[in-house]
């Protein structure tokens, strides 16, 4: 078998070794800055604020994470108890994951336990929307709507959907449709679907 290339003596190699890395050794500073802390990774400052379970489950909600929020919502749930939010939250995230039963059950708890609030109220719309039952999402997401003073976008776009699907059931023309989840504080999460 014959190759091709250039053979070196192994003399020669070890020069241009010696070379490339007294090369290389002359871009690297002479010691690391450490500061005041040394050379290691911070640790857990234990007088520290901690961030609540709810809180890192709707950040992970935003980031598309719907495992790790369950695990977050989970978390807190044990700590607060099965709270509106929690329950709101774990339903979004089984919505997010497509366990629609599971989402529906415990956005119904939700609702059942904080009728007041919008958020759970357009989120269980979007779950009863993915399962077919466009009349009583849309009576979720009116509700939601007028609780909510009209100035959620999100609500409204998922309410002009639902209406729209009722004002033309038999369009069966694949069109794509972006429902809008709403969390408690000020984001809202985008569920993309077609077929609706």
């Amino acid at each position: 078998m014959q190759t091709s290339g250039v053979h070196l003596h192994p003399l020669a190699l070890a020069s241009l070794l010696a070379a490339v890395l007294t090369a290389a050794s002359a871009c690297v500073p002479d010691r690391i800055d450490v500061g005041d802390r040394g050379p290691f990774a911070p640790g857990v400052d234990p007088r520290g604020e901690t961030v609540s379970g709810v809180e890192v489950g709707n950040r992970l909600m935003q980031a598309g994470e719907y495992d790790l929020a369950m695990d977050a919502f989970t978390r807190a749930a044990l700590k607060e108890g099965m709270t509106p939010e929690i329950l709101s939250g774990m339903g979004t995230a089984n919505l997010g994951l497509g366990r629609l039963g599971q989402a529906e059950k415990l956005l119904r708890r939700a609702v059942e336990d904080a009728p007041d609030w919008p958020a759970p109220l357009n989120n269980l719309g979007v779950v009863l929307m993915e399962q077919g039952k466009v009349l009583e999402a849309r009576q979720l997401f009116h509700k939601a709507y007028a609780l909510d003073n009209g100035q959620s976008d999100s609500i409204r776009d998922n309410l002009r959907l639902a209406l729209a699907k009722i004002e033309n059931p038999a369009n069966t023309e694949p069109e794509e449709a972006y429902y809008k989840l709403v969390q408690r504080g000020s984001g809202d999460y985008l569920l993309k679907k077609s077929q609706y």
